[in-house]
């Protein structure tokens, strides 16, 4: 049996055509089941419904035997123990530092202020402030990102942008380009080696699929 690990919403409508590809379709839509393992038209394959941020650890462990997750995700998990042999250029967003409108980033920085930057994704963002000798202070968030610079809670944010709406819509505006995302395909080591008869084909696939 191959389990695939996968996150609803964007991730899975961006990998049913990769899985189309590969001869695999899911038999229900996560959106309307309840069930977190859907069964597919083949009885060697099965897709369990993870949250986005759990996605590696599934995979690293061996509970799932590959799995779709965005570069933003493994960059925080570390990626160990996984293998990531291809960019699957799906679900594509830009990881950004983000202000409230009025806010003069840009002097505060030139001024080594010292800043609190409101984010979930911690290790890239303090990763990219250190390497711009920008002295910060990180409060992990795991929701409602825009809300923490209205509200004093932050000075700054880093959080994925895709359309900018949603800045626009809370009175806050990109300053600064982080990273580009976009979503990997990661396979359990050990089950690349022990089930690479069944999984191979698959990896093949997906290859192919992208690179058309």
């Amino acid at each position: 049996m191959i389990t695939i690990a996968l996150s609803k919403g964007r991730i899975f409508e961006e990998t049913l055509p990769l899985l189309a590809a590969a001869g695999i379709t899911p038999l229900e839509d996560p959106e309307s089941s309840r069930k977190l393992i859907l069964p597919t038209d083949r009885d060697d394959v099965r897709l369990i419904i993870v949250r986005a941020s759990d996605v590696p650890t599934y995979v690293q462990y061996g509970a799932a035997d590959i799995g779709v997750a965005g570069k933003d995700v493994l960059n925080e998990h570390g990626g160990e123990g996984l293998y990531q042999p291809l960019d699957l250029n799906i679900a594509k967003c830009r990881l950004m530092v983000a202000v409230r409108n009025g806010f003069d980033y840009a002097s505060a920085v030139k001024q080594g202020a010292r800043l609190r930057v409101a984010t979930k994704y911690v290790n890239a963002a303090r990763e990219h402030f250190a390497s711009k000798g920008v002295h910060v202070d990180l409060i992990k968030l795991y929701g409602s990102m825009e809300l923490a610079p209205l509200v004093g809670l932050s000075d700054a944010i880093v959080d994925l942008v895709s359309s900018g709406g949603t800045l626009k819509a809370n009175d806050l505006k990109a300053v600064e380009h982080i990273v580009d995302i976009s979503s990997r395909l990661v396979v359990n080591q050990a089950s690349l080696k022990l089930k690479r008869g069944t999984l191979q084909p698959m990896l093949d696939a997906f290859a192919l699929a992208v690179n058309k």
